[in-house]
């Protein structure tokens, strides 16, 4: 297994159905982080249950480097990610 750490934005309603519908496509765990709470990043419920006027962080967890290089390019392209 292999994990790698992510800072998101995703501080819109549109911006989290993005994030959720891509999520749900990814064979792997998701954990989205913000503050001392971590829920799934494949549930919209909990995704709405944080302050998205924040910068979050994601641990996104797979079988291979290349999964998670995939999915960390689709959060780009949908201006997710703070550099």
């Amino acid at each position: 297994m292999y994990q790698k750490k992510v800072k998101l934005l995703i501080n819109s309603i549109e911006k989290v159905k993005r994030f959720v519908d891509i999520n749900t496509n990814f064979i792997g765990d998701i954990d989205v982080c913000s503050g001392r709470y971590i829920i799934d990043g494949k549930s919209i419920m909990g995704c709405f249950s944080l302050d998205l006027s924040k910068e979050l962080e994601a641990i996104i967890t797979a079988d291979s480097t290349e999964d998670i290089d995939r999915i960390i390019e689709e959060y780009k392209n949908a201006h997710f990610v703070v550099e």
